[in-house]
């Protein structure tokens, strides 16, 4: 079977058992080239196999650009950096379900129709007796999200867009609610409902750390800081997470439980678990005496199965910028707080390390937004099973975004194709002669 790219630029030829089939190239606006194989099955009978679907495009989608080779990182265009240093998530969280940043007047709309929908419903709160006290809140969060369904049954039908606002604009306001009292039920601490004068981050972090005993004021610069880790996490196009919340979706399954499903995928720590395994790692070391040039050169045995956390990307062969962003705030913090603590400064030494270290510069292993955010998170006081229920707050909208881009699209409902390599046909063989 060999394949190759037409001398016209539209087309690219592919030749099976001497018989050749001409399939249209798609060019996106940033100058990504696929070909379209929509036709593959049906014109030959042979379907392309790519594992793990690294060279496999799932879909045309208008919300994310990302390019990996050169490190660049765009929401509808905007790029991250920008947004980064200019928005409150609530704006990226507008720009990237409806497409266009928000007017004064918008971005004043969406936030007050935020707030009226932080409560959840006084009966949901018997869903925590549930869970054992120790129970991970990625797990409480999936479970309580997917309920959300049983709840709101008046906007299910996800071809209407009144009933897919409603529900987009509660997701957005109560899955930090939703964060926050899976924090409370695992310290034994009593639920403390959301203040609604409060912004959006202020107001996580007073739901997270105030108790009735007493009040709670969030330090500006934590609220900085997380404002600037759930944008830099709003959305990463196609990545693991997304792709499932986009085939869940498919089915015409509602907005809660696609959403549900999608934070299951998150959980994994080769997704946004990785900063929740980074910092088990960096305690690791920090146990071990804080020797970072053993590990780095444990990450360096092919022998070894240890792997560093925190650096290089699937899709980046070049520094994250996410991780840039972040690694100036995480250096402001850090400094400007006076944090004492072994963990970060072995962070601070495997940076270095790493960065200088010629095994890693080659292969263009730089730190990552997963080394950096957890250390942020630790440094605001942030348990470490919750980082990756900050990572889905943030990813939240862009979840949203790409959930509602295929609905608009008319996507087909998502199926796979697979080469079987199991047995052939086999004769039954009954029990007493097995």
């Amino acid at each position: 079977m060999t394949s190759a790219v037409s001398a016209t630029p539209k087309m690219a030829r592919l030749v099976l058992d001497g018989k050749e089939i001409e399939f249209p190239v798609v060019v996106g606006s940033e100058g990504e080239v696929g070909i379209d194989i929509s036709a593959l099955r049906a014109s030959t009978g042979a379907i392309t196999l790519d594992e793990a679907y690294v060279n496999t495009g799932s879909t045309r989608s208008g919300i994310t650009f990302l390019d990996g080779e050169e490190g660049v990182l765009r929401y509808r265009g905007y790029p991250i950096e920008t947004l980064a240093q200019h928005c409150g998530f609530l704006e990226v969280a507008y720009l990237l379900i409806y497409g266009e940043l928000p007017t004064a007047e918008q971005a004043d709309s969406f936030r007050e129709d935020i707030r009226n929908h932080t409560m959840l419903h006084e009966d949901m709160k018997s869903f925590y007796n549930g869970f054992p006290r120790d129970a991970h809140p990625m797990g409480i969060l999936s479970s309580v999200v997917g309920a959300l369904s049983t709840f709101y049954q008046d906007a299910m039908d996800v071809h209407d867009p009144d009933q897919v606002e409603v529900s987009t604009h509660r997701l957005i306001a109560k899955l930090p609610t939703i964060a926050a009292y899976s924090y409370k039920k695992s310290i034994g601490h009593p639920f403390v409902y959301p203040k609604n004068s409060l912004p959006y981050c202020d107001n996580f972090l007073h739901m997270m750390f105030s108790t009735p005993a007493g009040e709670y004021h969030a330090d500006p610069d934590f609220v900085e800081a997380l404002n600037l880790l759930l944008i830099v996490h709003a959305d990463h196009e196609q990545n693991c997470s997304t792709s499932t919340v986009r085939m869940v979706g498919s089915s015409n399954a509602n907005l809660y439980a696609s959403v549900s499903a999608g934070i299951g995928a998150l959980w994994g720590p080769l997704h946004g678990g990785a900063n929740e395994a980074c910092v088990d790692m960096l305690e690791r070391i920090v146990e071990d005496g804080g020797n970072v040039k053993k590990y780095v050169d444990m990450a360096k045995d092919k022998k070894n199965h240890f792997r560093l956390m925190g650096f290089g990307h699937r899709v980046y062969k070049n520094r994250d910028p996410r991780a840039t962003i972040i690694k100036a705030c995480c250096d402001k913090l850090l400094q400007k707080h006076h944090v004492k603590d072994p963990l970060f400064e072995v962070a601070q030494e495997l940076e270095e390390t790493a960065l200088r270290d010629p095994y890693f510069v080659e292969r263009k292993l730089y730190p990552n937004v997963d080394f950096y955010s957890g250390v942020i998170y630790r440094a605001m006081g942030i348990p470490v099973q919750m980082f990756t229920v900050l990572f889905a707050i943030g990813r939240l909208p862009g979840w949203i975004a790409h959930w509602k881009e295929m609905h608009a699209d008319g996507s087909r409902i998502n199926r796979p194709r697979q080469i079987y390599v199991g047995p052939t046909r086999r004769d039954f063989i009954p029990t007493d002669q097995r």
